[in-house]
């Protein structure tokens, strides 16, 4: 007799511990990675894309997991008195299937929560369309340069 493995998914929502940082750091690599950006540039962001024990400790952070495995995550920080999403990340296999918008809808929770009234983003241009689905408004942009390359960088905002 054959065992046969059950498709069933479980999927869960924790707060991310100090464990989490190595995996959460692949998610984040992995989902930037996958909009198709230079190399050397997914090496210059690196550095904020790695997020840290000490980052997790001082840094609202939650993860979803199916079956256990981490998939998706996101972050807020709060800078005086504006909340900001640091982080929101899917894995490419695990894009598509509601996790974001499921993990951006515990973030304006969580915000509710600890009395914010606006949630601010810091977008990737390639998310604005979600962000915008979300109920989020373009309000600015942040300019940078990225190995000599103007890059503009959508602040968008949602009222809690």
């Amino acid at each position: 007799m054959h065992a046969i493995q059950s498709l069933k998914r479980e999927l869960t929502i924790q707060r991310a511990q100090t464990e989490h940082a190595e995996p959460l750091t692949k998610i984040a690599i992995a989902a930037k990675r996958h909009w198709g950006y230079p190399e050397h540039w997914m090496e210059i962001w690196t550095p904020q894309l790695t997020l840290s024990p000490a980052y997790i400790v001082h840094h609202e952070t939650w993860l979803a997991a199916i079956n256990e495995e981490p998939v998706a995550f996101y972050s807020l920080k709060q800078i005086e008195e504006t909340w900001w999403l640091d982080h929101l990340w899917v894995l490419p296999s695990s894009m598509g299937q509601g996790l974001g918008a499921f993990l951006f809808r515990h973030a304006l929770s969580r915000c509710r929560m600890v009395g914010a009234s606006i949630l601010r983003i810091e977008s990737d241009p390639n998310a604005v369309g979600f962000y915008e689905k979300m109920g989020a408004q373009k309000v600015g942009e942040l300019r940078g340069e990225v190995d000599g390359q103007l890059r503009v960088l959508p602040v968008m905002e949602i009222k809690l």
